[in-house]
């Protein structure tokens, strides 16, 4: 049963190694007093840093410094994008390739709403035993789906209970990377297909084939080589489809951001580089029927 330890995996340990180190920075956009326990559990990630001072090089070190401030930023503007979702009339959240996301438990929710989280079941039981272990409790009912989203998730989700005519938060964040277009295609239109007015998508994509000098990035070098992860075998490398495009046909409002603009932002996070690993990458925020971004 494929779980954290193989494959895709295991950059679910990767980022939540990175948000264990964000939680302990003294200028922390984000905390998550959870993630360090599944970097602990994991025989594959039992000796990953999980604080700032167990960082070889500190900062500059490619993987925890730059990719890690990357996945600390993310973390903190996914995290505000839900909850403002949330308190803007959302009723229901989605996690669609949930990983090790604790946002269930450690985000003010408001009363009476429903946290979603899918994904295989071998990554739900590593996360549900380590979150057992440690007596955590949901801030909003949670609600766990052990399906690949590469079988039909729609109807396990309506099964649990989602309701498609209530307002919903939907994230997918740092899932379609790994999808191939055409699962990416489908996950867009069942997406809309079960959003009300009044719902909102973030999601996160990069844009186009690499260069070879973009390809020779210390941050793909430094990942391969401190923890075994090749990101660049993992992601898929065909072209991506226009899914903000689509999104837009079908009546959402989409803005489009690079990372480095909620680095100049939050006065913290990577800023741009030559031949940067993170110069394709976006961040995606749509709205459905006039929602406000």
């Amino acid at each position: 049963m494929p779980g954290v330890e193989d494959g895709v995996g295991l950059t679910a340990l990767m980022v939540a190694a990175a948000r264990a180190i964000e939680t302990h920075r003294p200028d922390t956009l984000a905390g998550d007093a959870y993630a360090e326990h599944f970097v602990r559990t994991a025989r594959a990630s039992a000796t990953w840093p999980v604080h700032p001072a167990e960082v070889p090089g500190g900062d500059t070190n490619p993987l925890w410094g730059r990719l890690g401030r990357y996945f600390g930023l993310r973390t903190r503007v996914l995290d505000d994008s839900l909850t403002r979702s949330a308190h803007a009339g959302a009723r229901q959240v989605v996690l669609l390739g949930a990983g090790l996301d604790t946002r269930a438990f450690r985000l003010d929710w408001p009363l009476g709403l429903v946290v979603y989280e899918i994904d295989r079941d071998g990554v739900l039981e590593f996360k549900h035993r380590v979150l057992d272990g440690l007596s955590a409790t949901p801030a909003a009912t949670r609600r766990p789906i052990a399906i690949d989203l590469r079988d039909d998730w729609a109807q396990a989700l309506l099964g649990a209970g989602f309701d498609p005519a209530v307002p919903t938060a939907w994230l997918a964040e740092g899932l379609l990377l790994y999808l191939p277009p055409a699962a990416e295609r489908r996950l867009i239109d069942t997406v809309d297909h079960l959003s009300a007015g009044g719902s909102t998508l973030a999601f996160e994509v990069k844009l186009g084939p690499e260069s070879p000098e973009v390809r020779a990035s210390p941050i793909y070098a430094a990942t391969r080589q401190q923890i075994g992860i090749d990101l660049l075998a993992l992601f898929d490398g065909e072209p991506r489809p226009d899914s903000v495009g689509h999104l837009r046909e079908r009546g959402w409002s989409v803005t489009v951001h690079t990372p480095f603009d909620f680095t100049r932002h939050h006065g913290r996070g990577p800023l741009p580089e030559p031949n940067d690993a993170l110069s394709s990458n976006r961040w995606m925020f749509a709205g459905k029927s006039g929602t406000h971004l």
